[in-house]
């Protein structure tokens, strides 16, 4: 059927929970009916699983979010052509981050589904709250990211085009119950977005950055880091500084870095599960793969040489590692090597070498330094420069690296922070959205032309074939 579009039909998603945890003790999984299903909050707790599952996938997380946001900009040379990322490096035409026809609405189907139903099954209403709280947390993820790629950021709307996503709040149960919606303006997309993680703050338990098991799961701490990101690609600067100030209290942080990793251990931080900065991370498991997915799409076999068979295909640019500091810590992440068929010198990563077995690491998301960067960008805009300047000086303590000039200020300021993001989060997938969201030209490497923020290749286009499937469905300007 057409309506399957957004691949959310329920059938789904219980077959998929059945198949990765074993929280059910009823068989065959593939008869369960929703009744049996849903009975209580344990079934509720298996279509979490499933939800969190769903971020992993290659076409998100687990490889597009990642490596496409620093190939799309300047931090990322490919080196061999696979046919993929070709386009990317070079902003061709429809060559972008393209999310809509993936798992993404699966996992907001399964966010709507725990909060449209959870409270009305037997069960500890300590889980339930702990539930409710990740289901926002999830839905307020999946539609930013939805936001940050197919739409502009409030007061950056070019020709006045303020179009976002598409927004779910609603579970689908069944194929029938599926609808052809609009497009939400960016203004109620973000609306959206905040009123899902202020419930998720309240909902949800604080829990330490890098305690173990407990940053796989939605946490207060990820929910306020979350929220501070929002408010920060939204303009709303005192919200970001304060969110951020909220999620460093949470998760452990002091004023003056303590609490991040030592210079030392930088490279070591990203062959550690968790990460011991992590404040959400997505766990992969050797069970979560087939056998060829790692040799064929993991970060690691896609950035890395670490092992014989890997494709290697990015390489950090050369203007990336121009850009480092003598004696930054960070210059651990990257491997001087050489690529068969290209030639000079090419810069492996380390942060994802496969170190949970053959290309297999988890993938943190939200990382305590951030906080830090998104403080000092949100002080700085303020006009706190003082403030600007510590936040910027905290992280670089612990980065090996001495402190700004006392007279840093202004322009001059935002840059420095803008530079330290870049280094900081390397194949993390910040730096194209960095400059998107400061409405900046997207710098690019090698001689590159820049593109324009005005330029319809800033967003990404929405797939012909919903287009055409829903005629109330508006393509981006240009394509």
């Amino acid at each position: 059927m057409k309506k399957n579009i957004f691949s959310i039909a329920l059938a789904a998603t219980m077959l998929a929970f059945g198949s990765c945890t074993d929280v059910l003790d009823v068989d065959p999984r593939q008869s369960l009916t929703v009744d049996q299903a849903l009975a209580d909050v344990n079934g509720f707790n298996g279509i979490a699983l499933t939800m969190y599952g769903r971020l992993r996938n290659f076409g998100y997380y687990g490889q597009t979010m990642m490596i496409a946001p620093e190939v799309l900009a300047d931090n990322v040379l490919m080196i061999a052509n696979t046919g993929r990322y070709i386009g990317e490096e070079v902003n061709q035409d429809r060559a972008h981050m393209q999310i809509w026809n993936t798992a993404i609405w699966s996992a907001i189907n399964d966010a709507n589904i725990i909060l449209g139903g959870v409270d009305a099954v037997p069960g500890a209403e300590a889980t339930k709250n702990r539930l409710k709280g990740e289901a926002h947390f999830v839905r307020a993820l999946t539609h930013f990211d939805f936001a940050r790629i197919y739409g502009y950021e409030p007061n950056r709307e070019v020709n006045g085009f303020n179009l976002s996503t598409i927004v779910r709040t609603t579970p689908t149960l069944a194929f029938s119950d599926a609808d052809l919606r609009t497009r939400s303006n960016i203004v109620q997309v973000y609306e959206q977005i905040e009123a899902d993680l202020l419930a998720a703050i309240d909902l949800l338990p604080p829990v330490a950055m890098g305690s173990g098991a407990g940053v796989y799961r939605a946490t207060r701490g990820a929910a306020q880091a979350l929220l501070a990101r929002v408010y920060l690609y939204w303009g709303r600067n005192d919200r970001a500084a304060a969110l951020a100030t909220q999620a460093m209290a949470t998760v452990g942080l002091t004023e003056n870095g303590t609490g991040l990793i030592e210079p030392a251990d930088y490279r070591a931080a990203f062959n550690s599960f968790p990460n011991p900065e992590s404040i959400f991370e997505i766990e992969i498991r050797q069970v979560d793969w087939s056998t060829v997915d790692g040799v064929n799409n993991s970060m690691s076999s896609l950035t890395s040489n670490a092992f014989p068979n890997a494709q290697f295909i990015a390489s950090a640019s050369r203007e990336l590692i121009a850009s480092m500091e003598e004696g930054d810590a960070r210059m651990a992440a990257w491997e001087p090597t050489t690529r068969a068929g290209f030639a000079g010198p090419v810069f492996a990563s380390n942060k994802w070498r496969g170190a949970k077995g053959e290309f297999l690491e988890n993938l943190p998301i939200l990382r305590g330094s951030e906080l830090f960067l998104i403080r000092a960008e949100a002080r700085q805009k303020l006009g706190d420069n003082a403030g600007a300047r510590a936040d910027l000086n905290a992280l670089r303590s612990k980065r090996n690296l001495p402190a700004v000039d006392a007279g840093l200020t202004g322009n001059a300021l935002f840059e420095a922070i803008l530079q330290e993001k870049r280094v900081e989060f390397a194949m993390e997938g910040h730096r194209f959205f960095d400059l998107k969201r400061n409405g900046l030209a997207i710098r690019k490497h090698r001689g590159l032309p820049p593109v324009p923020f005005n330029d319809y290749r800033i967003l990404s286009f929405l797939p012909q074939a919903q287009i055409q499937l829903n005629p109330d469905l508006v393509q981006n300007p240009g394509y």
